[in-house]
């Protein structure tokens, strides 16, 4: 089995002992050479992944955060690699996919679910093109992401997130017309729009009450809070699980969204950043890779 088993890593990232120690339990359960990709960046893994695919990889680890994940994700779904399991090794900041999935941050742990964990079948997001299986946003959420990618994140890890957020509480909000599954949803201002594959999203809030990943839709929510009290308001009720209930959030689902902006704004995919687009174009992707879990 041992040839036929990747990793790609992004070896800035740490778990447990690290790289070494991924090599002696990977060994200690005889795969003594696995298909082997270390990389510096997130965005340089989707060429290692299909590569992996090329040389036959009939299971892959990927050892990151949320990012390296996403870029993982995307590229099996753009290969259309619905039979080739993914592993993932929890070794980022916040691990939203892995938490969300109930995949421990335990390297010996993780590995066994990927091993010998259950293979399921998930959904993914597509937006402009691009696959993610956490979230996607813009607006506040993606400004917030920008900013804590420059670095912060790196040095505070989770309050990264909290410390943006305070400074982007005071951005005004932009028009934006929602459209779910060919029917205008939404019309008017709001600070930001989000869609979930699932239901807990940065800085372990949970958004989305009814999100699953297996359902076949996306849901997606609409923020009107504007300023820090309004924001406080509505950040407080997403901690204690009540986003439905908050006068700032609209909230539905569907298989097909359409975002069109009046301005553009920052969004993100997964907790990174990409650029400024004035529209997006979302669906959900069913079934779109396999995954390994508990």
């Amino acid at each position: 089995m041992g040839d036929k088993v990747a990793v790609v890593a992004h070896r800035k990232k740490s778990l447990g002992g690290g790289l070494p120690e991924l090599r002696r339990v990977l060994a200690d359960a005889g795969i003594i050479e696995p298909i082997w990709y270390e990389v510096p960046k997130s965005r340089k893994a989707p060429k290692r992944v299909r590569k992996a695919l090329d040389a036959g990889a009939e299971l892959i680890f990927v050892w990151g955060g949320d990012g390296m994940v996403q870029r993982t994700v995307d590229a099996l779904a753009h290969a259309g690699a619905k039979d080739v399991p993914l592993a993932i090794l929890p070794a980022g900041t916040a691990n939203l996919l892995a938490a969300n999935l109930g995949i421990p941050e335990d390297l010996a742990e993780a590995v066994e679910i990927g091993l010998h964990g259950r293979r399921r079948a998930v959904d993914l997001g597509r937006v402009n093109g691009e696959h993610f299986a956490v979230m996607a946003g813009a607006g506040f959420d993606g400004e917030l992401i920008r900013d804590a990618d420059r670095g912060l994140k790196d040095r505070l890890g989770r309050v990264a997130y909290a410390w943006t957020g305070v400074r982007h509480v005071r951005d005004g909000a932009v028009p934006m017309r929602v459209t779910v599954d060919g029917e205008e949803w939404y019309a008017g201002a709001a600070s930001c729009v989000l869609l979930g594959n699932v239901g807990t999203i940065t800085g372990g809030i949970r958004a989305f009450d009814d999100a699953s990943p297996h359902d076949g839709r996306l849901e997606v929510g609409v923020a009107t809070a504007e300023g820090a009290l309004e924001w406080a308001r509505t950040l407080g009720r997403m901690a204690t699980g009540r986003s439905a209930g908050s006068p700032f959030v609209k909230m539905t689902a569907g298989r097909k969204i359409r975002v069109q902006l009046a301005e553009p704004l920052t969004y993100e995919l997964d907790g990174g950043a990409r650029g400024t687009a004035g529209k997006l174009k979302a669906r959900a992707v069913p079934g779109a890779i396999t995954l390994c879990l508990p």
